[in-house]
């Protein structure tokens, strides 16, 4: 995740001018390396059923990696408690990140 900018309050990193939620940082260690390795699984089973123009399969590896997205927080209800809507997949210019990441381009070290 490091070559993609990470919002200050590490709630979103940013691919192309779009925020993308992060996965919730008060996952115990072990239960987000389980989340993770579920998610990587569905993943491949979604290439796997894809190539094989098996659509029943790809939808049931579809539905496999958002639950697992939503178990890590990256989907569903937000896992911060302070109120702030969820930006996910808006345009960093848009929000109230816009300052921060209009800086990124004036800052190279960033």
């Amino acid at each position: 995740m490091a070559k993609h900018p990470v919002t200050p309050d590490g709630r979103y990193f940013v691919v192309r001018g779009r925020l993308w939620r992060m996965a919730n940082p008060n996952l115990p260690d072990q239960e987000r390396q389980t989340l993770v390795k579920q998610l990587m699984s569905a993943r491949r089973a979604v290439r796997a059923a894809h190539a094989a123009a098996d659509e029943a399969a790809e939808a049931d590896a579809r539905a496999a990696v958002d639950q697992a997205k939503r178990a890590l927080g990256e989907r569903g209800p937000v896992w911060w408690t302070d109120g702030a809507p969820d930006l996910n997949r808006h345009m960093a210019r848009n929000t109230v990140y816009a300052a921060w990441f209009a800086a990124l381009d004036r800052d190279p070290g960033s």
